[in-house]
């Protein structure tokens, strides 16, 4: 694990520069850097030891030195690789996973990702050609950011957004369309960025550019790209390979030379992780987050730490809780956006936060999460109702409205028809986003976002009509909510504390299982992730394994109305940034406080994005 920037340009400064990107990222390598320049091009990493600690520093070489490469992540299935590299001829020189990189590239050319079971951001120059890779693996789980310029003088690029800006060769110029996008999201979707000329490297991406920095070559490595619609056709169920393809999963990413510990919410797939943790490394160090006496708007409690004290016990595991207060979260508010790295408002990346903060004081540099089994084996709550939303009208008629399953006021039967006869695209934001094309007219400024698309055409790729099946809108949850929100929080607050952030149900082998499963094989009538439960039902205590989701919810609507009213004003009122810099509309106060105070549905995510993204320009001195 480790933090990357790099500079490609005719640049007297090159050193200075890159050594600036890397500075301000250091909390995603505090043990170590390097760097390597030849020609016009400069690139360097900051890293966080986790295997051969001692040996393991980067840059890595294929045999002749014509490939060199940096990158941050993790090789899972680099004992496989190695072996097999072995057999070629090829001699390793450190006991570190990502050695294997620029052999594979030699051998495979730009398909090499293919071969690659892991979290990684790869840079590769070589230094015949003159050409750069830039690559990211399928599930974009590690971040990694460009700036090319106009003139195609330089090319820019860091693991971290923050370390790009410091460049000073990008202009802070903000993009209105994410602005516009982030309130519906809570953050803003890739390959888009907060800033209006700087862009991610798509997950499974495999730029190529050359030595007059042209992008030459442009590839998209998918893990579910091969899948057939199996709705129809549902095959024979195999509890046994879901169980075996997961413990190998887990064994993988427990290889360390650090400790390692798991997150433990109590719930079904955290207390999977740790399990089979277990089963590999014998009791680990687990963490959860509990609360006191506060209530959770979709499920009464907020606090279900007692689930988790409870299997760590069983396993002879130390755990640790981390109980919070509003006081203990507001006051990490600014932490939490300096860790994004750009507006993102998902609460629950606070609890995450405050467990890589414990865990980096316990001495535990890894973290297995049980990120991704909600989106892969059908887990969140809208899925029971999909059956449900198939439209009624069979002529294709969409009568779209405003309504969704955040109108809590609302009984479910009303919600459903209502939405079960949304275009698709609607019908997507409606089951779990937030803020509204018109909701979002009566807050910002017309005059500044009048000509932006609408936040919807992210939905676009959905069929229309009467041919949408359920398993569409899973479909498009993983390749959209999953990387976008799930592992972008799982990376960005784990790092703020140098602890590596690992998903056992992202690896390659359990994405193309799950892609190949039918929604009957994922939501029956009785239960949500009715395939996993199957699985390790002789594994888990029967009260996990029956126990419906409950997930990590703060109170934000509550906090707005009462200790956080203050917010709004700030935000909203006349001396904010967003107020003074002309984005937001002249009433958008008196919006905001009749939404926090609209008790029939739940705008509190929507308020706080506005508040996160005020806050955002703040810090940077961005707008």
């Amino acid at each position: 694990m480790c933090g990357v920037a790099g500079l490609y340009s005719n640049c007297d400064f090159a050193k200075d520069i890159v050594d600036r990107m890397l500075k301000v990222q250091w909390r995603r390598g505090p043990d170590g850097s390097s760097n390597f320049q030849q020609d016009d091009f400069y690139a360097g990493m900051v890293r966080l030891a986790i295997n051969d600690v001692e040996y393991g520093q980067q840059p890595f070489w294929c045999s002749e030195r014509r490939y060199i490469s940096f990158y941050n992540g993790e090789i899972y299935n680099s004992p496989s690789l190695r072996k097999e590299l072995a057999g070629d001829g090829i001699r390793f020189s450190t006991l570190s996973d990502g050695e294997v990189i620029p052999h594979l590239y030699k051998k495979f050319g730009d398909s090499f990702v293919q071969h690659l079971d892991g979290m990684f951001a790869i840079v590769l120059f070589d230094t015949w050609t003159k050409n750069l890779v830039l690559a990211r693996d399928p599930e974009g789980e590690k971040p990694l950011y460009f700036h090319l310029s106009d003139n195609q003088k330089y090319l820019v690029f860091s693991s971290d957004l923050t370390g790009l800006m410091e460049s000073e060769l990008v202009s802070r110029e903000l993009n209105l369309q994410a602005i516009w996008d982030q309130p519906t999201f809570l953050w803003v979707p890739e390959p888009a960025t907060i800033y209006k000329d700087v862009f991610a490297v798509p997950p499974g991406g495999v730029l190529v550019f050359d030595k007059d920095k042209n992008l030459v070559s442009q590839d998209v490595f998918s893990l579910s790209s091969h899948m057939q619609d199996t709705d129809d056709a549902p095959a024979p169920v195999d509890y046994q390979l879901v169980y075996d393809t997961l413990c190998d999963a887990v064994r993988s990413r427990t290889l360390s030379n650090v400790p390692v510990g798991t997150f433990l919410s109590g719930g079904l797939d955290s207390s999977i992780i740790t399990k089979l943790t277990c089963d590999e490394l014998g009791p680990v160090r687990t963490y959860s987050v509990g609360f006191d006496d506060i209530v959770d708007p979709y499920h009464g409690v907020a606090d279900e730490s007692v689930y988790a004290e409870e299997f760590a016990r069983s396993l002879g595991c130390k755990h640790t809780t981390i109980k919070l207060t509003e006081r203990d979260i507001r006051n990490h508010l600014d932490t939490f956006v300096l860790a994004a790295a750009e507006p993102f408002a998902v609460s629950s990346g606070l609890g995450i936060l405050s467990v890589a903060r414990a865990a980096r004081d316990d001495g535990v540099k890894v973290l297995l999460s049980g990120d991704c089994a909600d989106e892969l084996f059908g887990g969140y709550s809208w899925y029971s109702h999909l059956e449900r939303l198939r439209p009624k009208d069979l002529n294709g008629q969409c009568h779209d409205s405003d309504i969704s399953f955040q109108d809590v006021g609302r009984p479910l039967d009303k919600k459903i028809e209502a939405i079960q006869n949304y275009s698709p695209q609607r019908k997507a934001w409606a089951l779990h986003y937030y803020a509204s094309e018109e909701e979002k007219k009566s807050l910002f400024s017309d005059d500044l976002f009048s000509a932006v698309p609408s936040s919807l055409r992210h939905f676009d790729d959905l069929k229309s009509g009467n041919d949408i099946k359920p398993i569409d809108f899973i479909r498009h949850d993983r390749r959209f909510y999953l990387r976008n929100e799930m592992l972008r929080k799982l990376d960005r607050m784990t790092m703020r504390y140098s602890v590596e952030g690992r998903v056992p149900f992202a690896a390659r082998s359990v994405v193309r299982l799950a892609a190949k499963l039918p929604y009957s094989q994922l939501v029956t009538s009785s239960s949500l992730k009715h395939l996993l439960r199957r699985a390790f039902e002789h594994q888990l205590p029967e009260n996990i394994i029956k126990r419906p989701k409950h997930g990590f919810n703060i109170p934000i609507d509550h906090w707005l109305k009462t200790q956080w009213a203050d917010m709004v004003e700030d935000t909203f009122g006349p001396s904010s940034r967003l107020s003074q810099l002309g984005y937001l509309s002249r009433n958008s106060l008196t919006v905001a406080k009749q939404m926090v105070q609209n008790e029939s549905r739940l705008n509190g995510h929507t308020i706080f994005s506005f508040i996160i993204l005020n806050r955002f320009m703040e810090l940077h001195n961005v707008g």
